[in-house]
């Protein structure tokens, strides 16, 4: 199969793009969008179950697009088996565009000599990976993947978010957050917001169904930021079946611009992304609408995961 159907953008700064493993493209040309997933992952606290399967992620990437599904924005960030070379190669064979993610997770993902590696100037690495390549391949990140901790904001993750927030200011790109276990939302909306001075729609904050609580959720869309909600899983099965209601409360509250869907295959077993489209999708349309809902999974994606380059 081709390269996925999408009018490169203009190379002018003053153009929004949406930054893929082959390049650039204009918003308007995503498509339906996963705007939170993972095809390869790899980390210490999931012994034997990486996902490392070139041939499993062809198969989810076809089924989805199958669906009707056109990009996939891939939030492993450095060191957690993101195979950027094989992400290329998958765009190209499955005609799916795939947004790669430089950044780093919580520290107890990685083993000790890993951080050693990293503990010059993360915002350097970062700002490399979103501008030249990563490791060499040529294949550019679209977006910073960095993580708060439980109900607040570790050492580690103040460390990760203030190199986001730099290299976010010297390249435009957008910061995604994934909150442990759903929690810490207003913390990370104040330190990167707040002190660090990054504009909340560069934020998508991650997980927050994992931490049902409609005031908090309420509270992280009203500073502007996006909210990308999870598919289902196993580890959060006790939350997963409440998505339906809290996408409603949202939306009712006029925050249906804010909202991003995606399917977060963590572990082999996870539905992910094709049932993200085919159990998932048709059950929100009975909450939500048809047209609320092509808004959460083509419209707001292209606004979320766009930006303006600079020059790094």
């Amino acid at each position: 199969m081709t390269r996925p159907a999408g009018r490169p953008a203009p190379g002018s700064e003053a153009r929004r793009v949406v930054r893929t493993v082959l390049g650039d493209i204009a918003p308007d040309a995503l498509g339906l969008c996963d705007a939170h997933d993972h095809l390869f992952l790899r980390s210490r606290l999931l012994p034997g179950q990486e996902l490392a399967d070139p041939a499993h992620a062809a198969g989810r990437l076809r089924e989805f697009r199958a669906l009707g599904g056109r990009a996939v924005a891939q939030w492993t960030p450095f060191g957690m088996g993101r195979r950027p070379a094989d992400l290329a190669a998958l765009s190209r064979s499955e005609g799916v565009h795939l947004i790669a993610a430089t950044g780093q997770h919580r520290a107890d993902h990685y083993d000790a000599s890993l951080l050693r590696e990293t503990d010059g100037d993360l915002a350097a690495l970062f700002v490399t990976e979103l501008t030249e390549g990563i490791a060499g391949t040529g294949v550019r990140a679209g977006l910073i993947k960095v993580a708060g901790a439980f109900h607040g904001i570790d050492a580690h993750a103040r460390r990760t978010m203030t190199a986001a927030a730099r290299a976010h200011h010297r390249t435009g790109a957008p910061i995604a957050v994934h909150l442990e276990l759903g929690t810490g939302a207003l913390d990370v909306l104040d330190l990167l917001c707040g002190e660090l001075e990054v504009a909340p729609d560069r934020v998508i904050l991650g997980h927050l169904g994992r931490s049902p609580d409609p005031t908090a959720q309420r509270q992280a869309a009203e500073s502007g930021a996006y909210l990308a909600f999870d598919g289902p899983s196993r580890a959060n099965h006790a939350t997963d079946w409440r998505l339906p209601e809290q996408l409603a409360a949202l939306a009712v509250g006029g925050f249906g611009d804010r909202l991003l869907l995606g399917g977060d295959t963590t572990v082999p077993e996870t539905p992910g992304m094709p049932y993200l489209l085919r159990r998932l999708r048709p059950r929100l349309e009975l909450t939500l609408g048809e047209r609320l809902l092509e808004r959460i999974l083509v419209t707001n994606p292209a606004r979320a995961l766009s930006f303006t380059p600079r020059s790094g």
